[in-house]
């Protein structure tokens, strides 16, 4: 590919205005929950997974934690089953469950774990069946409403983790935990991605989203709150739905010590480099 001398400046001074950022974080684990439109559109599949390469490239160690809600979506209404969400988690039946497997430990793990590795990355299955690094257990009911196989993290086993990122590996993980009576259990992503990120002592965990980052009462985004700030915002009337697992999750990884969190819109072509490699950022920095 041939490129002007106009988009040879522009690629000098993107990767000038970025070598403070490589030097910083360079040899640090950053924990990326990759979902929603991201993992849909193929350019910006493309984009994520080559930017996840890049990271690894210049020192960063990335984790990844991906989510398929869409996805399971769609199996389930071919299979005519209709989707319910409470709290923002699905409730999972035991044929939903099964669907749950297929999509998200099977099929979207190992297409991520393979467009990494056409970048470069050398990425690698962290699912159901391979490694089964979360622990968990049954979600506690919603009211009167049993949410089935939808589950809580207990622990995140980090042994199997640290030697693949010492290895030079990308682990590519599904939200997908296991009990101590061996049954596969639904967890929502962002809270996978959260205790992850605590786990191993990340020093960004990023969820990707469909919306710019956290907004007001009017939707105007807020580029950066405090965790105070953030704990009153959770308790707002208008954060509802995905964005509650999401904040909540982001607010617990910071309170135990993952030095920043951030809520960014994944419909933004190179989000998560923009995140990382500049000083404003695209979406919503919990600090």
């Amino acid at each position: 590919m041939t490129i002007n001398r106009k988009q040879a400046e522009n690629i000098a001074s993107v990767l000038t205005e970025g070598l403070p950022y490589i030097r910083k974080f360079k040899d640090k684990v950053i924990v990326i929950k990759y979902g929603g439109a991201a993992m849909i559109d193929e350019s910006l599949k493309e984009s994520f997974t080559r930017d996840i390469a890049l990271m690894k490239l210049v020192g960063m160690k990335p984790v990844i934690v991906h989510g398929g809600g869409p996805q399971i979506g769609n199996e389930l209404a071919k299979a005519g089953v209709e989707s319910e969400f409470i709290g923002g988690l699905r409730v999972t039946t035991k044929s939903a469950m099964t669907v749950v497997k297929k999509v998200l430990g099977t099929t979207i793990n190992n297409e991520i774990v393979k467009l990494i590795k056409k970048f470069g990355g050398n990425a690698i299955s962290f699912n159901h069946t391979r490694y089964q690094v979360i622990r968990a257990s049954k979600e506690v009911s919603q009211g009167s409403i049993d949410l089935g196989y939808v589950g809580k993290v207990d622990k995140i086993k980090t042994r199997d983790l640290k030697k693949i990122i010492e290895k030079g590996f990308i682990p590519v993980i599904s939200p997908i935990g296991i009990s101590r009576k061996h049954n596969y259990l639904n967890i929502n992503a962002d809270v996978v991605a959260g205790e992850v990120a605590e786990a191993l002592e990340a020093e960004k965990l990023i969820l990707l989203t469909d919306v710019k980052g956290i907004g007001d009462s009017k939707n105007k985004l807020i580029s950066k709150i405090s965790l105070q700030k953030g704990q009153k915002i959770l308790k707002e009337e208008y954060i509802k739905g995905g964005m509650t697992p999401k904040l909540k999750a982001a607010l617990k990884a910071k309170k135990k010590g993952v030095k920043t969190c951030h809520i960014i819109d994944g419909r933004v072509p190179h989000a998560v480099l923009l995140e990382v490699l500049t000083e404003e950022g695209v979406g919503t920095m919990i600090s």
